[in-house]
């Protein structure tokens, strides 16, 4: 448990295709946004994913590496690191800010059991929450169907009542269109205090649904990632239940 945010009250080309190897665009500080319209994947279901792993520098990297760069360290006693993987648990959350055209705003997140509606309004739903990081991660869906009244949603990954740690976990967050390529966008940038990144912002641009990478990380939580995009609503502290592992 821990006091966190729960909700209370120049010119860049698009991608026209992904990868012909992976099938996937992998959106950077380059090439950031792509274009969901032009791609022909504006209807249907939008599948949004988190998933992370440790790095495996927390654990000392390669030894292969380690020796060749360092052949005397096979001569030196193991170093104990006083701050390992395995004393690092992170429990990331997936999230998202939406605001729809007729001014309705909100969130979709674990916290405060916000997991929205996929086939209502805010047209987006979380499928659970991902305690433990699995390697299925977070999943939340968005109705594309209802396009129209959907004015922009910011997906944000957060970290719930853990250590900061965004600099030793990798984490993916992929969207799975239902045509064309999956999008990815990698939160590899070192920010060890932030607890909380805007990473992606899906926007309906005159009827063009656009895909914008953002990646911007805070030392706060939603209601800073709020007044950063200017949401305006009301926070106060969340808690999540205990659950048994």
């Amino acid at each position: 448990m821990g006091f966190f945010d729960g909700l209370w009250g120049g010119r860049d080309a698009d991608f026209d295709s992904g990868s012909a190897a992976t099938n996937s665009i992998e959106l950077t500080k380059r090439h950031h946004q792509v274009s969901l319209t032009k791609q022909g994947a504006a209807t249907g279901h939008l599948r949004v994913n988190l998933s992370w792993r440790m790095r495996t520098s927390d654990i000392g990297g390669s030894p292969r590496d380690s020796l060749f760069r360092h052949p005397f360290k096979a001569l030196k006693p193991a170093e104990i690191m006083g701050h390992g993987q395995s004393m690092v648990n992170v429990d990331l959350d997936l999230g998202c800010l939406y605001e729809l055209m007729d001014g309705t705003k909100g969130v979709v997140q674990p916290l405060g059991g916000y997991f929205g509606d996929v086939n209502a309004a805010p047209y987006v739903k979380l499928s659970g929450d991902d305690r433990f990081g699995s390697a299925s991660g977070e999943t939340m869906y968005v109705n594309l169907d209802h396009r129209e009244q959907i004015k922009r949603l910011l997906v944000f990954v957060y970290i719930y009542d853990q250590t900061p740690a965004f600099d030793r976990t990798h984490a993916i967050v992929t969207l799975y269109p239902s045509n064309g390529p999956r999008i990815e966008i990698h939160l590899d940038e070192r920010h060890p205090q932030a607890r909380s990144c805007a990473v992606v912002m899906i926007e309906n641009v005159k009827g063009e649904l656009v895909v914008r990478r953002e990646v911007k990380f805070v030392y706060g939580f939603q209601a800073e990632l709020d007044r950063l995009y200017g949401w305006g609503l009301q926070w106060g502290r969340g808690y999540k239940s205990k659950v048994d592992r």
